[in-house]
């Protein structure tokens, strides 16, 4: 196991003093781990080939990860046997024979040149596995509450003792490619959780029924892992703290505690937290949970067990970590999507420059790309996924060019401080007096929309420390432009609400989504808000957590088409819990005095009251500048919802591309 930092590696900086909790030495098991953050395998990249090899995408991205300064790290799950039950995503890495072994010996050297711990976790997904077969397996035969998961198939005696041959099997491959120890899954709905949970094992055998009996698989499991790999490699184990899974008969808090004290009785060396099931009708991991949520879980663990306890869901702030640290609330700060958000963070603590770190907003997308089988991206990091392409590397300008960038939402955010970054010259104009853009409205999302007010305030941040020339309340012309004399235009005008063309859409109780949002502009008690996408559910959202009665109308059979489905449910259950009135497969035909006429499905008409009706669709792109700088500048670009309107991330994604094509 490393014992020294590559010089690569050092941290140094203000930050080593002020979090000293944060980068101090933890002994786990017989490891000495240089500082308290591991890196947890959060997510399956789907960069790999479909029979389980590692590409050469995989080895751009854990080249990156190496380099966080964790001082542990889990390499992503993968899965350990060769029928494929285990397999719960396309492109799910296989350590099912030796055939894999170099390619996770390379990973493993990555790991230790940056001086960190090396951690290979083992996922066999059970429930939510078999994606190419006909079935998953799992203790019992019960049905799915996802449509998308294979039928289940109950596994006998043998198939649970070839199921522990192959994890053994699959830790001894890990061993020999040179990781440390490796980290066995028993949460999130997968293989062991199954078997813990009384909601999918119903065994009457010795694997079934109480407490202990549920927790027999995972102990027997990792009695033979620790035979399999030695005294001396760590054993990690991955619980639910919580599984959210009260409504179907799953653990409640205290039944997870026990099988964390009987995982240490087992020989585990550390116990990483983790909450909530795919199948859970809560959310665990997004923006609308509380950035300290779930510490409770980790300071009942550490309570409960001598071994060290990693802990990170939601948890993203250093400051937060630093005081948790050191109250003994856990042992290790688990990170992950900030990590995918910002890979510098750690360093940016080490250097006392929080101020400077992308933060992750909590949309999941990583995740919504990744139950989709597809290569997991992130929201606010274009280069994600993207490392081993040139084309997304950022390199100094060959030639230093006057940058004009028309804009400063997201994108033209982005664009302006890459450019800068870069090492042009670089003048952002934006009409209004803020920055920010379509962040401003979306921070009014009542459940941890101010990330978006971080976000913003962040590439302020940025923007100051590449000598970006802001200009606020400057609206754009080709005078101007022809004044200012850039070489290189990009239009980030963004995209604006249109009044569509029905009778009374002028009347003055009708007030467009973003200014309710963003201005705080007058607004009765009774509420028709036209549109049920994003900017309208937030529109109806925020008014009805303020009292407001809310009538929401979509001309579509369903809300939040432009939401992405990992936070979809979490907009759909708001609207219950707020008793927002969803009128759907509706069409507004007028706007009057008293409310909003509207035609129903199936014809009829009816008045909905109104004090103020507010308008959401459609969204248009502000398209008007790429007329009129046609012939003014020599290069000209369009970005983000001046191109069409879509999500932030589109917008942040193209910022990024052009800011490193300039």
């Amino acid at each position: 196991m490393p014992s020294e930092k590559p010089p690569s590696t050092v941290m140094n900086g203000p930050g080593i003093a002020r979090y000293p909790n944060i980068f101090s030495a933890l002994k786990v098991g017989g490891a000495i781990c240089r500082n308290r953050v591991k890196y947890a395998a959060c997510s399956v990249s789907n960069f790999n080939t479909r029979d389980g090899s590692i590409t050469d995408r995989e080895y751009a991205r854990m080249e990156v990860i190496a380099r966080t300064g964790a001082g542990m790290i889990t390499n992503q799950g993968a899965y350990p046997d060769s029928e494929g039950a285990g397999k719960a995503y396309y492109r799910q890495l296989s350590i099912a024979d030796d055939q894999y072994i170099p390619g996770f010996r390379k990973i493993a050297d990555m790991l230790h040149r940056g001086g960190a711990i090396a951690i290979q976790q083992i996922l066999h997904a059970g429930r939510y596995g078999g994606i190419d077969l006909d079935h998953c397996v799992q203790p019992s035969e019960v049905p799915q509450t996802l449509r998308h998961f294979r039928p289940p198939r109950q596994m006998s005696r043998d198939d649970i003792r070839r199921c522990v041959q192959d994890h053994c099997q699959a830790s001894r491959r890990a061993m020999e490619a040179g990781f440390d120890g490796v980290e066995i899954t028993a949460f999130m709905g997968y293989l062991l959780a199954n078997f813990l949970s009384p909601f999918t094992n119903r065994r009457t055998d010795e694997y079934g029924g109480s407490l202990e009996n549920r927790g027999r698989f995972m102990v027997e499991l990792l009695d033979a892992i620790r035979e399999a790999i030695g005294k001396d490699r760590l054993l990690i184990i991955r619980l639910n703290g919580e599984e959210l899974m009260d409504e179907r008969g799953g653990n409640s808090p205290p039944e997870c505690i026990e099988f964390m004290k009987m995982a240490e009785q087992a020989g585990a060396d550390c116990i990483s937290i983790v909450v909530g099931w795919h199948e859970s009708t809560r959310g665990a991991l997004g923006r609308d949970v509380h950035d300290d949520q779930w510490l409770p879980l980790a300071e009942n663990a550490s309570r409960a067990v001598k071994i060290p306890v990693a802990f990170g869901p939601r948890f993203c702030d250093p400051v937060k970590a630093e005081q948790a640290l050191a109250r003994g609330a856990f042992g290790l700060w688990e990170v992950c999507r900030p990590f995918l958000a910002d890979p510098e963070l750690l360093h940016k603590v080490a250097r006392d420059r929080l101020e400077e770190i992308r933060p992750c907003v909590g949309g999941l997308l990583c995740l919504s790309r990744m139950f989709r089988n597809l290569p997991y991206i992130c929201a606010v990091n274009p280069r994600l996924g993207h490392e081993v392409e040139p084309e997304y590397e950022l390199r100094p300008a060959r030639m230093r060019k006057k940058v004009l960038v028309i804009g400063g939402g997201p994108g033209g955010l982005e664009c302006a401080f890459i450019a800068a970054q870069r090492g042009h010259s670089v003048v952002l104009c934006e009409k209004s007096e803020r920055l920010g853009g379509q962040l401003l409205p979306a921070s009014r999302e009542i459940g941890g929309g101010r990330i978006f007010v971080d976000l913003a305030r962040y590439y302020e941040t940025m923007l100051k420390k590449f000598n970006v020339e802001v200009r606020l309340g400057t609206e754009v012309t080709p005078q101007l432009c022809a004044q200012i004399a850039p070489d290189v235009s990009v239009v980030a005008t963004g995209s604006e609400i249109e009044h569509f063309p029905i009778p009374g859409i002028h009347r003055n109780h009708v007030v467009i989504a973003h200014d309710i949002l963003e201005e705080g502009a007058p607004c009765g008690d009774r509420v028709v808000v036209l549109g049920g996408e994003r900017i309208g559910l937030v529109a109806a959202e925020y008014l009805a957590s303020r009292g407001k009665q809310v009538t929401l109308i979509e001309l579509g059979k369903r809300l939040g088409e432009d939401v992405i489905a990992t936070f979809k449910w979490r907009h759909t259950a708001w609207v219950r819990e707020l008793q927002i009135q969803a009128l759907l497969n509706t069409r507004a035909k007028e706007v009057t005095e008293e409310g909003v006429v509207v035609e129903e499905e199936a014809g009829s008409e009816r008045l909905v009251p109104a004090d103020t009706v507010i308008l959401a669709i459609p969204r248009k792109a502000r398209q008007q500048l790429l007329t009129d700088l046609e012939f003014v500048c020599d290069e000209l670009y369009a970005i983000g919802d001046a191109v069409k309107p879509r999500s932030m991330h589109n917008a942040i994604r193209e910022g990024y591309l052009i800011g490193i094509r300039i």
